[in-house]
């Protein structure tokens, strides 16, 4: 006869991942996101990047009560321990470099496990790969780490999309610049921008997964080093990322389809781009 014992019941693992930071950091985490996923995952974002979540539980970081953990004077946020409570594994690149929070959380006994937020000064491995690395718990650098976004209904269209700003104007390249490459295209321009970013005729969505999906829809994508250029690297639209002062060989846009232009940015002429988005285009042709 069997073993007649009782055995426990197994329950699924709980996991939490939380990642902040900005569009383009939370895209290159992806990967690593997901293969720490668990039976049941919940990630915290930024509030912009939860529709960028799809296949498992999202919430806005800020929605949380976690940035008020750690702080002195400042009454522990009872909802936000309870809910932090109900989770077997937390994987956190937030409060990475907060000494106060991490301490608070190791007194409170949660199952923290922290991951640096940013690849080490100098260093020159992508950080998608770095990311992926830390989730695997090894030394990153085997180049398989590529963000991907699948975009339902997207329908190939015959325009360039071009996002003319970052998250910093030294990484911009002139608008003067843009401007004299969109007339040297040789299909339809339809620039975009950000709800807050000045430019007369975009495209501005509110939601980034609705722009994904617009994105998608681009024969061609031109940007600067920003979180859009991550996105449309993403979602497998043909890119054009101009660098300037950012090294591409950690932060450079991943993907099959995806040219680089790096250089100073005051020397990096409208031909030299024009000639990167060419032959994307005959590639495509």
């Amino acid at each position: 006869m069997g073993d007649q014992r009782e055995h426990p019941l197994r329950l699924p693992l709980r996991r939490l991942i939380i990642r902040p930071g900005g569009i383009g950091d939370c895209i290159l985490s992806l990967p690593a996101i997901e293969h720490l996923r668990a039976e049941y995952t919940e990630v915290w974002v930024p509030s912009a990047v939860v529709p960028l979540i799809r296949s498992v539980e999202a919430r806005a970081i800020g929605s949380t009560g976690i940035d008020l953990l750690g702080l002195p004077g400042v009454e522990p946020a009872t909802g936000a321990i309870a809910r932090l409570r109900s989770f077997d594994s937390i994987v956190s690149w937030y409060g990475a470099n907060r000494a106060e929070f991490r301490e608070h959380v190791r007194t409170l006994g949660l199952p923290f496990r922290f991951l640096k937020a940013l690849p080490a000064p100098g260093a020159k491995i992508h950080a998608a790969d770095i990311f992926l690395g830390q989730a695997l718990e090894q030394a990153g650098g085997n180049g398989l780490a590529v963000p991907r976004i699948e975009c339902e209904h997207a329908t190939p269209g015959d325009f360039a999309a071009i996002h003319p700003f970052s998250g910093s104007a030294k990484k911009n390249w002139p608008m003067e610049r843009f401007r004299e490459l969109a007339a040297r295209l040789p299909l339809p321009v339809r620039w975009c921008a950000g709800p807050e970013e000045k430019l007369d005729d975009a495209v501005r969505f509110e939601n980034l997964y609705e722009l994904a999906g617009w994105l998608a829809s681009a024969g061609i994508y031109i940007g600067n080093d920003s979180g859009i250029t991550h996105l449309a690297a993403a979602v497998g639209t043909p890119v054009v990322a101009i660098f300037g002062p950012t090294d591409p060989v950690v932060w450079g846009p991943r993907g099959e389809r995806v040219r680089v232009v790096s250089a100073k940015l005051e020397e990096i002429t409208v031909e030299r781009v024009l000639e990167a988005a060419r032959e994307w285009l005959r590639a495509e042709r």
